[in-house]
């Protein structure tokens, strides 16, 4: 856990133009959902535990926010009380709830990299283990046990897709024999006119 929150520290404070790319591309895509879980049901249940915290009565409303610049109406009872439709305040539920927002967006996108990275990596290992493999084999150097085997897995998989070729080949051979759907029916023809 230590070492997947010290990545994710990494991940949030560079700037690698390939990660802030698809960082753009997925978190526009994301941005509604987030949005729509923040909105919908971080905030009213942030703003439930503030109104329990500020004491959970009529005067806990007032306290939820902070009021910058009160406006007042009178109810049917003709009691002041403040009224949020028109009053400037800071909204504590909805910024603590922009913070969950960013924090799950940078969450989502970094596993979506840290996977990207993983591939390319496995990739890249791959690439150079074979050339040092080739490099052993041209130079008549003693190969590892772990490099015979990744060897033989090469071979397999380059036998694998050779195989396959052929058979695509193959298939495509037969395709191009078989009479079309015109000649059939030119034969038939045929046949029925000397009858």
């Amino acid at each position: 856990m230590k070492k997947f929150l010290l990545e994710f520290k990494k991940f949030i404070s560079r700037g690698n133009v390939m990660d802030m790319a698809v960082g753009t591309i997925v978190g526009a895509s994301f941005t509604a959902i987030v949005t729509a879980l923040s909105n919908g049901i971080l905030r009213p249940v942030i703003n439930t535990i503030i109104y329990y915290c500020c004491g959970g009565n009529a005067d806990a409303l007032a306290k939820m926010y902070t009021v910058l610049v009160p406006f007042y109406t009178e109810n049917d009872l003709g009691v002041k009380v403040l009224d949020l439709s028109k009053s400037i305040y800071i909204d504590w539920g909805a910024f603590i709830s922009a913070i969950i927002n960013f924090l799950l967006v940078a969450a989502v996108l970094f596993l979506i990299i840290k996977a990207f990275n993983y591939a390319k990596d496995k990739a890249d290992d791959l690439a150079d283990i074979e050339k040092r493999i080739e490099y052993k084999i041209s130079h008549n150097m003693k190969l590892t046990k772990r490099e015979i085997k990744l060897k033989k897995e090469i071979d397999e998989k380059k036998e694998q897709l050779k195989q396959e070729e052929l058979e695509r080949e193959e298939k495509a051979k037969l395709e191009a024999l078989k009479p079309t759907t015109e000649q059939l029916l030119a034969e038939i023809r045929d046949l029925l006119a000397n009858k």
